[in-house]
């Protein structure tokens, strides 16, 4: 049994802990986070510039988390797992870092730096961590799904599945709202919001009432005119999923993707713990020794837009799959990798662009589908070949984007590019070169 650290007592006995969020100014997902005198101020500030971002920075048959056994094989690679370390050795750099590739049953594990400072202990396949705003590519999942089996469409309004929200929302389509075209404002960049998070950083928020905090806004556009990136668009499409089928967003997660897919240590939380073991994550300025945020803020108000907390392992196995179809028939696999121009936050390598809750990375080796996310303390990356016979996922233990680290994501996106060549190279990850 898996052992918790501190658990929520109000948790499902299964669940396994947390969130995901970019640090900004309101309209900035990735701002930086403020240098604040000592530790508990650090702490605050964490938590206040997590408040004023918006939470920017988710069928061949289904894929099984424990393909590949134990923790993996080392990596064939050194040169790759020279340059991972290298990103971990990095002034500002993060404490911790673990890449898994699996092809054909086989993982090849790269990692550097400690699970948690002061131990030793390396990242492991098995740690949990906060995915960050990956998180949003499983609201697409279960939307896909239950549009498959015709329970949702497409192009079903907010209007006609969630009547009460303001009625200038009501002609934004379910496609609009997986691929961030719908114009709705985003809940984070709320004062109100904002200031109750930053009063109280463990709060529990009402997960299913986050959009009330901009239901006196108007659209930022007209619907399907242009892209931006929004958290309020993966709450609506979690409560139109609730809505046709009367089953709690946390339920269709573990009927329609976790089960599928042999996921056994993720879940959507609403507390602030982790489950044990888990991949600690920092807040990292380099003239100061780096600090434990792993637990400083609650998952409740990000809910669907980001709260899931995964491990490695079985991050790599949902990514094969969604990347893989799971099950979808031949028309709706279309609509799910039909693109827009668009980036995830922070942004992945190569040319990115916008599909139904995934976006395509074009790379000088080729095109991976999947997300990235980030969070204080962590940033992910998790992506997958289009017949979902191959993933990828890169987690580092301290939030990097275009505004805290500019530098050192320009390095990371490389990073990331030379680990899909690898996994995309026709020898599979286990093989040496």
């Amino acid at each position: 049994m898996l052992g918790l650290a501190g658990a929520d007592a109000s948790a499902p006995p299964d669940a396994h802990r947390l969130q995901e969020a970019s640090v900004s100014v309101p309209s900035r997902p990735d701002a930086p986070l403020p240098r604040p005198r000592g530790r508990s101020r650090r702490r605050r500030a964490v938590v206040a510039a997590l408040a004023a971002a918006s939470l920017a920075g988710l069928m061949s048959g289904p894929a099984h988390a424990s393909g590949g056994g134990g923790d993996g094989h080392g990596p064939a690679d050194p040169e790759l797992r020279r340059r991972l370390q290298a990103l971990v050795d990095t002034p500002g750099g993060p404490p911790g870092a673990i890449a898994v590739l699996t092809a054909g049953g086989r993982n090849e594990v790269y990692r550097a730096g400690t699970s948690q400072l002061g131990t030793g202990r390396p990242p492991r396949t098995g740690d949990h961590m906060r995915i960050a705003s990956t998180a949003k590519a499983f609201s697409g999942s279960v939307a896909l799904q239950l549009a498959e089996r015709g329970a949702l469409g497409l192009d079903d309004t907010l209007g006609r599945r969630l009547p009460r929200l303001p009625a200038a929302w009501h002609r934004v389509t379910l496609r609009q709202l997986l691929n961030h075209t719908s114009g709705l404002p985003d809940y984070t960049e709320a004062p109100a919001f904002i200031a109750e998070l930053t009063a109280d950083p463990r709060r529990r928020f009402d997960s299913r009432r986050l959009l009330d905090y901009v239901a006196g806004d108007p659209l930022r556009f007209e619907p399907g005119s242009a892209y931006h990136y929004s958290n309020s668009d993966n709450i609506a499409v979690a409560l139109m999923a609730e809505a046709v089928t009367g089953q709690r967003y946390e339920e269709l997660l573990a009927e329609l993707v976790y089960r599928p897919l042999g996921l056994r240590d993720t879940s959507l939380p609403q507390g602030y713990r982790l489950p044990e073991p888990y991949l600690h994550g920092y807040a990292v300025d380099p003239s100061e020794a780096p600090e434990d945020v792993s637990t400083v803020l609650g998952a409740s108000g990000v809910w669907a837009s980001g709260g899931i907390v995964s491990t490695p392992r079985d991050l790599g196995a949902f990514i094969r799959g969604y990347a893989g179809g799971l099950g979808l028939g031949p028309g709706l696999r279309r609509q799910q990798l039909s693109f827009v121009q668009g980036s995830s936050e922070p942004a992945g390598p190569g040319r990115n662009r916008a599909g139904l809750a995934v976006f395509s990375y074009t790379t000088r080796c080729g095109t991976v589908y999947g997300h990235t996310g980030n969070f204080p303390g962590y940033t992910q990356f998790a992506a997958g070949t289009k017949d979902g016979k191959r993933s990828l996922t890169v987690s580092l233990a301290s939030q990097v984007n275009s505004s805290t680290n500019p530098r050192l994501l320009a390095g990371l996106r490389e990073l990331q590019e030379d680990f899909v060549c690898r996994l995309l190279d026709r020898r599979k990850p286990g093989t040496a070169h």
